[in-house]
């Protein structure tokens, strides 16, 4: 598997530090975040999910815990919005240039405004998606923010 992505381009060009990780990609799998937390056995809430939504018809990124679930009164209250929804997946694969379960916050093809779950950083490295199915990415939290030019917010349901 060829390792250049848009995604890795992105990190390499700013000069951050990063691991790959490759797992084997299972189409169909309903949630890929923990699917792929436990292919490569790391804690679900380390191996972070990269969610298109639309706030007040606008596009944005929000990054969470594969275990856990957005809350959208929070989404929309963290880009300033009134109200957001899920991004339909092909308006997300045209926006990103990635397809879904590929998505990354890195090297997106048109930036949206990103917010990464504040929680979610708490970890001394995090696992992201590399912008191609069964492509992960492992690097320090703030790199991270730093990279995706993301704020951190809180972002997920209370659960």
């Amino acid at each position: 598997m060829g390792h250049a992505t848009p995604a890795t381009q992105a990190l390499t060009r700013a000069k951050l530090a990063f691991e790959l990780h490759e797992y084997a990609y299972e189409a169909g799998q309903e949630k890929i975040g923990l699917h792929a937390a436990g292919a490569l056995g790391v804690e679900p809430s380390r191996v972070l999910k990269t969610l298109m939504v639309e706030v007040d018809g606008k596009p944005a990124c929000a990054v969470i815990p594969s275990d856990a679930t957005l809350s959208m009164k929070k989404v929309a209250a963290a880009f300033g919005g009134k109200s957001a929804k899920m991004m339909e997946p092909a308006k997300a694969e045209k926006l990103t240039g990635f397809r879904t379960g590929g998505i990354s916050p890195f090297g997106q093809k048109r930036a949206s405004p990103v917010a990464f779950e504040q929680s979610a950083l708490r970890y001394d490295r995090i696992i992201l998606n590399g912008g191609k199915r069964g492509l992960m990415i492992e690097l320090l939290p703030d790199e991270a923010l730093s990279a995706a030019r993301a704020e951190a917010k809180p972002l997920i349901a209370d659960q």
